[in-house]
């Protein structure tokens, strides 16, 4: 008597799977991700998506970190290799240039275009902590240059912070309208003239 094998689950490089999700998430934000043109993206069937990420907020919560690991890594590294607030977040302005114009993936960056027209209030609230940590980050570096001298003491480092971040911002908004890369990198330039100088 033959008897009959339940078939294993179909595997998939989940790795992949991952970043196929991050740039369908990136290109479209996240309101107008559906699980449909995810499963197609990801090249898996809605069972697999759902035992390997769970729903589909969760596996947003998991390209998110995955994001800022890889295309969005750039800010990290800038962080741990410069020396004060000047050299890191000029650095940052402008390798964004040229992160947020890379060919053969979404332009911008995705913490902030997977935000557009969210109606999902933790989503939109976990994008904002995301980018109230880098504009944190900014305001404790300035601030550490002022209390050296390195910037001087009249300098409002949450000011200069916000100031920086916004640039950012609208760095990746105008890389999402077209801007080309030697644009955004004039604009990354302009940006860190108006910081004020150690003679100011």
């Amino acid at each position: 008597m033959t008897t009959g094998q339940r078939g294993r689950p179909r595997s998939f490089d989940r790795a992949r799977a991952l970043d196929q999700a991050t740039l369908t998430f990136w290109e479209h934000g996240y309101e107008a991700t559906s699980v449909a043109g995810l499963t197609r993206a990801m090249g898996i069937g809605a069972p697999s998506l759902y035992a390997a990420f769970g729903d589909k907020r969760a596996l947003f919560d998991e390209v998110v970190g995955a994001y800022g690991q890889t295309y969005g890594a750039f800010i990290g590294r800038a962080v741990a290799e410069e020396n004060g607030a000047r050299a890191t977040i000029g650095r940052i302005l402008r390798e964004a240039a040229a992160e947020f114009t890379r060919p053969g993936r979404p332009r911008g960056c995705l913490v902030l275009s997977a935000a557009v027209n969210c109606t999902s209030k933790e989503v939109e609230e976990a994008l904002r902590e995301v980018r109230n940590g880098n504009l944190a980050e900014f305001e404790r570096l300035i601030a550490a240059d002022v209390a050296t001298g390195a910037l001087p003491p009249g300098t409002d480092p949450r000011a200069l912070a916000r100031f920086s971040a916004a640039v950012f911002q609208g760095m990746s908004q105008q890389a999402r309208d077209g801007a080309p890369e030697e644009e955004l990198a004039a604009v990354a330039e302009l940006a860190m003239r108006g910081w004020p100088s150690e003679r100011d």
